[in-house]
């Protein structure tokens, strides 16, 4: 059985323990890390055949770890793994150059195939992603540019998006492995930003740009 060797980067411990502990045994994860810089130095380091990588994370978050690691010559394949499922994260990283996304709701087992498979030199997407890259790919026009939406931060639209899911607070927290009361905090930063009174404002605001 080929074995593949993974480097897992992600800014929560927690989460990185997890992922080991369901990995199938064709899976060796080699090392971690929880930041940009950690991760740049990491790969160059231990040479893994593929990355596991966190869209979002201090110093630049998944793209910017694309950008400063590949480039001609480069072996290494990422595959994306994140909380995330807005179309915006995923183009992004795809475009950077991710052989793959998946979310954080996927099976052991499925990320173990996963994993091979971009290993392999597949391209791997959760089935409700897929359409957002071929969109992407197959228009010639930029997406349109909303300014309320660009002052949100990443981490607050992931809140932004769970919020108008009918996630109650608790929920998010564990969903995004944050504490109950960073959530309050980003909610209270998004209706200033949006200038809304109340999480039900949220809801509609972010259903009419469709981003539940």
């Amino acid at each position: 059985m080929k074995t593949v060797r993974v480097l897992i980067v992600d800014d929560h411990r927690l989460f990185r323990s997890g992922v080991r502990a369901e990995l199938g045994p064709s899976i060796q994860v080699i090392g971690e890390a929880d930041d940009v810089d950690s991760a740049v130095a990491a790969i160059a380091d231990l040479e893994p055949d593929v990355v596991l990588l966190d869209v979002h994370m201090p110093g630049g978050g998944g793209q910017e770890v694309l950008k400063r690691v590949l480039g001609p010559g480069s072996q290494v394949r990422f595959l994306a793994l994140s909380v995330s499922d807005a179309a915006e994260d995923v183009i992004g990283v795809i475009r950077g150059g991710a052989r793959g996304y998946v979310t954080k709701t996927i099976s052991g087992a499925e990320l173990t195939d996963a994993i091979t498979r971009v290993s392999d030199g597949d391209a791997v997407f959760s089935p409700r992603l897929a359409g957002f890259v071929l969109d992407a790919f197959a228009s010639t026009e930029a997406p349109p540019i909303d300014p309320e939406l660009d002052s949100l931060t990443q981490r607050e639209r992931e809140v932004l998006r769970l919020i108008a899911r009918g996630y109650a607070y608790k929920e998010i927290a564990k969903e995004l492995f944050i504490s109950v009361k960073t959530v309050e905090t980003h909610v209270s930063s998004v209706l200033r930003k949006l200038q809304l009174s109340n999480r039900h404002e949220l809801s509609r605001w972010a259903t009419a740009r469709r981003l539940v």
